[in-house]
Parts: structure tokens; C-alpha cells; sequence
């Protein structure tokens, strides 16, 4: 069973799974972006789903999901943070983790950039259906030691009968505070999503990432983006060739997300095409300056 996720014609997720498994309720998730909320939650809000963004450590910012979009349409929710993986990272610098779980099965799908996403499962005794190669993949996107913390790596990627689905998960979560993350009591793989909601509701510096429309959308995009290390991809020639191939790339995204009625991926195509129709509109109004 491949743990990769294509573009999209691997968009039924790490899993390839059709559908949900096991009780919905008993699903949940987390984005973990690697960069400060400040930047998350200008990007984030371009999904135009309601969050929480809480700080979670040093260059770290995990997004709760407050709607269970997985409960109520066709897509698990293995597929639907691997659409806003997706979306969240080629609008931004920055690689995204999403971390999911239900009954079933639990896992992980890193997105960076316009690369694949790259993902892995686990059954929820812990027994690894995944491949080695996308642990070698995470480590190497996500700078981590190719010694010893692939080492820990390779070791969730063997069996284990004391260790299952939310232990290996954990496992995971120890090798990354080697880079900075420290997750906030109580949001940790395994939760119900209405625990997580509520135990990030009462963090400290807990950010309310919702849809404020275009005009502040436009405005909180470009000042992220000119705040940020690709500030001089803002105007000029990069620029609009950025901006071209945002909406080449979006098109037939979302012509094909349509067909398959793929929320994660529509959203995906959506933040695509905003963010080039936007990169233009805005190049062009900086010309005329």
C-alpha cells in the first residue's frame, strides 16, 4: 500500500482509502504549519474554514479545525487535511503537517510547497502500512538529522505489538521538538476533534482564524508576503510569473476537483487561483503607483 499522496490522480489520500472507516465522531486533526501564527493566520483564512491558531513553540503554529467537514460529506478526513495541507502550502513558504485519525487508522501528510505531499499510516494497533521512502522524504523536507533522527523514524516504521496508531503518533511528535515544536497540553493525536477544539479555545494567544472577505484577504496576503522571506517575489517580473503559474496549475485543479467532488482538493484549487488572480491584480496596481 503506497503512504504517498499524488497530485491529484493519488488524491484519494496516504491511504487510498474510499471512505471513512469506523464511527466518524471518534475522528480528528491537526495543521501544524512551520512558521509563526502571524503568517498562518493570513494564509489560513483563505481557506474560508473556521479555526483556532495557538502557538506551538519555537517557529510553530498548529491550526484546530473547528467543523468536522468529514462528518457530513464523502470525503474522510484523511482526505480532506490533505487538501488543506495542500492549500495551506502553496500559498505560503512554509511545509504543513497534517496529523488525522479515526477509529480505524491514524497518520500523517506533509505538504511543501508545489512537491508532493507525502504521507504515512498507521492501523490503529499500530501496525505500519506505509513505506520507507516517505519516511526518508518527511526527514529530508523537514531538515531533520538523516542519523539519529531517522533512526527514530525507521524504528515507527517497525512493528511493535506495546506500541499502537496514537503511541507511534506521539512518537512522531517526539522526533520533530528537535526543530522547535512543543504542542500545548491536551492537544495531542488521539483526541476527539470537540476535545480539541475546546482545549484550544482556552490557550493563551489563541487566534480565531475565519473569512473576513476579499478586500482584507487581499490586503492580509500581500502583507504576509512583504513582511516575509519572499518579499521580493511581490512585484516585478517573478512575481507575475508566480502569479501565471498559480492560475495554470489551479484551472485544472479545479475542473478535476469538481468531477471527483473533492472538497479538500476544490479548496486547494480555489487558494490557487485567488493567489495568482490576486498576485497579478496586485503587480498591476503596483505599476501604476
Amino acid at each position: 500500500m503506497s503512504s504517498d499522496a499524488s497530485e491529484p490522480a493519488g488524491a484519494a489520500g496516504p491511504t487510498g482509502s474510499p471512505g471513512p472507516s469506523g464511527p466518524a465522531g471518534s475522528a480528528g486533526a491537526l495543521l501544524l504549519c512551520r512558521a509563526e501564527p502571524a503568517f498562518v493566520e493570513l494564509v489560513a483564512q483563505l481557506l474560508r474554514e473556521r479555526m483556532l491558531l495557538v502557538e506551538a513553540g519555537r517557529g510553530w503554529s498548529v491550526l484546530v479545525p473547528e467543523g468536522k467537514p468529514w462528518l457530513h460529506g464523502e470525503e474522510p478526513v484523511d482526505r480532506v487535511l490533505t487538501g488543506w495541507a495542500t492549500a495551506l502550502a502553496v500559498g505560503s513558504g512554509w511545509p504543513v503537517l497534517a496529523l488525522w485519525w479515526d477509529a480505524d487508522r491514524s497518520g500523517y501528510t506533509l505538504a511543501a510547497g508545489f512537491r508532493r505531499t507525502v504521507g504515512y499510516v498507521w492501523l490503529a494497533n499500530g501496525t505500519p502500512v506505509g513505506e520507507d521512502e516517505a519516511m526518508r522524504t518527511f526527514a529530508a523536507r523537514l531538515g531533520l538529522d538523516p542519523v539519529l533522527d531517522m533512526q527514530s523514524l525507521e524504528a515507527l516504521a517497525r512493528p511493535d505489538t506495546e506500541a499502537d496508531a496514537r503511541a507511534r503518533m506521539r512518537g512522531l511528535l517526539a522526533v520533530l521538538t528537535r526543530t522547535g515544536l512543543t504542542l500545548p497540553p491536551g492537544l495531542a493525536p488521539g483526541e476527539p476533534a470537540d476535545r480539541l477544539r475546546e482545549v484550544a479555545r482556552v490557550q493563551g494567544g489563541v487566534r480565531q482564524v475565519e473569512w473576513s472577505g476579499w478586500r482584507d484577504a487581499v490586503r492580509a496576503e500581500f502583507g504576509a508576503v512583504e513582511k516575509g522571506p519572499l518579499g521580493p517575489w511581490v512585484r516585478g517580473p517573478k512575481a507575475r510569473a508566480l502569479a501565471a503559474a498559480q492560475v495554470a496549475a489551479g484551472l485544472p485543479l479545479a475542473v478535476w476537483a469538481v468531477r471527483r467532488r473533492s472538497g479538500g482538493w476544490a479548496a486547494a484549487a480555489a487558494l490557487l487561483l485567488a493567489q495568482g488572480a490576486l498576485g497579478l491584480a496586485y503587480d498591476r496596481m503596483r505599476a501604476r503607483d
